[in-house]
């Protein structure tokens, strides 16, 4: 076997022992006598995984009696409109922080549905750092506050969660779900596609409260409510049960090590190791988000010769480390350390990296 050091953004890497199982269990899941991909959705097996997925989400964020948990398709985009359509009526507002891409496509799509406002931003430096959160000026008729916790592509994270007391708080954690302990409590809603740290992409996972399920807009076709969702436990249509099979390993995985906890103390090991390796270059790397906003998931960088960072990219692969090439949208470099992605990867990658300055510094 001779697998690569996967740093891709999303799809992303996955654990290996995952990978294996499902390989295992893809043409014939057990006692079934044919594959999980040939079986009804109303069959006892397909239920039976759905719930116990559900559960073991529940089992590893610690969530409180009142959250529910959903599988939805459509990836976090369609989130995006979803959360609009269900809570955006009329004589509300939708207020927005935006701090990259993924936030702007969030406000953008609400846009097309109602009333929104920006109510903290960090666009005008260029994403770099990230905005004031501690008091934000939320009007009385806000429906909802919306925050991506993580920044894929800028390489910036949010490491405070603000307080927005009685309104509404709905999170994009699509790229560091289950990376480290949160106060979920905080949230009215979060949800996460699948293919960071869930598992492969066709899955998006929805955790809801009950307060906020009750603000759902009943005017909105039936497959739009999140109640629909919640009444047909997730299979109220034929669900993506492959990639929910998957995350079930994933989650499995998880426990093994430990739990969130013990992700979470890796992830900033990870994370250290680049970031320090970024620092002591003397300017050769150069990080592109103000170290109080940096990512422990995504880690970005520059070098001012494009053409050197051309050839470190093409050396990086040829050495058995993919998935180094910045964002089309703003270049650059960067390494997407997601849990699956082990410690051995980053030290790996933190001596590449040294070494190639020395050949090219």
């Amino acid at each position: 076997m001779n697998r690569v050091y996967n740093f891709n953004p999303g799809p992303a890497a996955l654990p290996l022992e995952v990978l294996q199982q499902g390989q295992q269990d893809f043409v014939e899941y057990p006692s079934y006598g044919m594959s999980l991909m040939e079986m009804s959705h109303r069959s006892k097996a397909v239920e039976q995984l759905n719930e116990e997925t559900q559960e073991l989400l529940i089992q590893v964020l610690d969530l409180p009696k009142d959250y529910h948990v959903l599988f939805m398709g459509g990836g976090a985009s369609t989130q995006f409109a979803l959360t609009a359509m269900n809570f955006l009526k009329s004589g509300r507002v939708g207020s927005y922080i935006l701090t990259g891409s993924f936030s702007e496509k969030a406000y953008a799509e609400a846009q097309t549905i109602g009333h929104v406002n920006i109510v903290a931003s960090s666009k005008e430096h260029q994403w770099r750092i990230l905005p004031q959160i501690k008091t934000l000026p939320l009007a009385s008729h806000t429906a909802y506050v919306h925050m991506t916790t993580n920044n894929t592509i800028e390489g910036s994270q949010f490491h405070e969660i603000p307080d927005t007391e009685q309104i509404p708080l709905i999170g994009d954690m699509t790229s560091d779900i289950l990376s480290r302990r949160m106060d979920w409590t905080r949230f009215a809603m979060f949800y996460a596609a699948a293919q960071k740290n869930l598992g492969p992409a066709g899955v998006t996972a929805v955790m809801i409260r009950d307060d906020l399920l009750r603000e759902c807009n009943e005017h909105i076709p039936a497959v739009f409510k999140y109640t629909t969702y919640v009444q047909h436990k997730s299979l109220y249509n034929t669900p993506p049960v492959h990639s929910i099979y998957m995350m079930k390993l994933v989650l499995q995985w998880v426990m093994r090590q430990g739990g969130i906890a013990a992700l979470e103390e890796q992830n900033e090991r990870k994370a250290g190791l680049l970031y320090e390796a970024i620092d002591a270059s003397h300017g050769f790397y150069q990080g592109i988000v103000d170290p109080s906003a940096r990512s422990v998931m995504n880690v970005t960088w520059r070098m001012e010769d494009e053409h050197i960072a051309k050839r470190f990219v093409q050396e990086a692969e040829r050495s058995g480390f993919a998935g180094l090439a910045g964002h089309r949208s703003v270049g650059g470099l960067r390494a997407s350390i997601y849990n699956a992605v082990p410690l051995e990867a980053c030290k790996a990658l933190a001596a590449f990296m040294w070494d190639f300055q020395q050949r090219n510094g």
